[in-house]
Parts: structure tokens; C-alpha cells; sequence
């Protein structure tokens, strides 16, 4: 079965405008949040969507509830939360300071951004590394945080109600859509910056597929 996944980066929230790590953390939408929602619900008022899902945080179920308010279909889904949608977990630096994080995740190793450590060993290396640098280990690692959002593309293949060529609404995360983008994209696509709020990334999904090979990407940050 292949499903075209329109995938919405979440409104911009409290922690994005003070460019503090949210991943499994939560702050609310802000007003240009608020309009980053309605934006791309405008933008997708005349797709029909035969189910649509988001993380189980406030910002994505906040941001899907007004991108449907304005869907124009009929017969809209119900949306579904679960955690495999969430973004990345970054453990003990979750809320603090982008800068400050990722210095201490990177300089041990000679990379005092974010952006030198993936330039010198790559993006799975930014999770491995800020995990090394929990003093408590609760960061996800690499391994970790791929097997848990391989589980989230597992639950929509799963539906029984979905059926070959429907498209399905996915409210994402910007790291989780850059990662993805970074993995299936098959590198035509610049993913030296995190998508827009509200933006919208379409993919299609073979739920037949091994996770590995699932995904193509149509379209990224539009």
C-alpha cells in the first residue's frame, strides 16, 4: 500500500523563539504560532485526508486541530496522538540554551556547534554525542530514536481503514522532519537548516517496505 504523508512542522512555540531545545518537553504556541497553523491549514483546506496523526504533545495536537478546522473535505479524521511521533529526546538538555547544549554535546570531541558536529561526523553523531553528554543517559541515542519513530510509521501502516493512494496528515517536529529528510532523501535536498514552522513535507509511504526503504521524498519545507 503507498500513502502520501503530508508531514506539518508544528507552529513555532515559547522555546523555538528563545531557541531552546523542545523535544519531548512541551511550551506553548505563540501568536505567530498560532498563524504558522492556520497558514498551512489554508494551504491544505482542499487536501481530503484519510486519517491524520501528531506526537502526544500540545504544540502538535494544538496545530493539527487548526490545520482540520479549516479542512474543506466533508468528513474530516479523527486525530491520533502517540509518542512515537514525538521529536527527539534530549534527556537532561531538554529546555536549555541551543548553544550551550550542543557546545558541551560537541566540544569533548572538537565540534563546538551543532552545525560542526554534523559537518564532521554527520547528524547521527549530534544524538550520540548528547547522549554521551547526559549525565543521566536519558538522551536518545541514534539507535534509540530511530526505532522509536520507526514504531510511529508502524501504527499508520497498521490502520485498518487506510488504503492504497489515501494521504495522510502527520504532524512532525523540525529535527524529526530533518531527519528524515536527511535519511530518504537521497541528498537532494539542503538540510543544512531545520523546516519553517508549519511548513509542509510530503512523502510517500510503502507500508510493505522495510523501514529502511519506505520513504521517498516528494517535496521538503514548502
Amino acid at each position: 500500500m503507498l500513502l502520501h504523508l503530508y508531514a506539518v512542522r508544528h507552529g513555532q512555540t515559547y522555546f523555538n523563539r528563545y531557541n531552546r531545545l523542545q523535544g519531548w518537553s512541551n511550551s506553548p504556541l505563540t501568536s505567530s504560532g498560532l498563524e504558522d497553523a492556520d497558514r498551512a491549514g489554508q494551504k491544505l483546506s482542499k487536501v481530503s485526508f484519510a486519517a491524520a496523526y501528531c506526537s502526544d504533545t500540545t504544540r502538535a495536537q494544538e496545530t493539527v486541530r487548526r490545520i482540520l478546522a479549516q479542512n474543506q473535505s466533508e468528513k474530516k479524521p479523527e486525530p491520533v496522538s502517540d509518542s512515537h511521533f514525538r521529536e527527539q529526546f534530549y534527556g537532561y538538555f531538554e529546555g536549555q540554551d541551543m548553544a550551550m547544549a550542543w557546545w558541551a554535546a560537541g566540544a569533548p570531541h572538537g565540534a563546538g556547534t551543532y552545525q560542526q558536529i554534523v559537518d564532521q561526523f554527520g547528524l547521527a553523531a549530534t544524538r550520540d554525542f548528547l547522549k554521551e553528554a547526559d549525565p543521566f543517559g536519558d538522551a536518545e541515542s541514534d539507535s534509540e530514536y530511530w526505532t522509536r519513530i520507526a514504531g510511529g510509521f508502524a501504527l499508520i501502516a497498521a490502520d485498518p481503514h487506510l488504503k492504497d493512494g489515501d494521504r495522510v496528515l502527520l504532524i512532525s517536529h523540525g529535527n524529526t522532519l530533518l531527519s528524515l529528510v536527511n535519511r530518504f532523501g537521497g541528498g537532494r535536498y539542503d538540510t543544512s537548516s531545520r523546516p519553517s514552522n508549519g511548513s509542509v513535507t510530503i512523502f510517500d509511504f510503502d507500508t510493505e517496505a522495510p523501514f529502511e526503504c519506505a520513504l521517498q521524498v516528494q517535496s521538503f519545507n514548502r
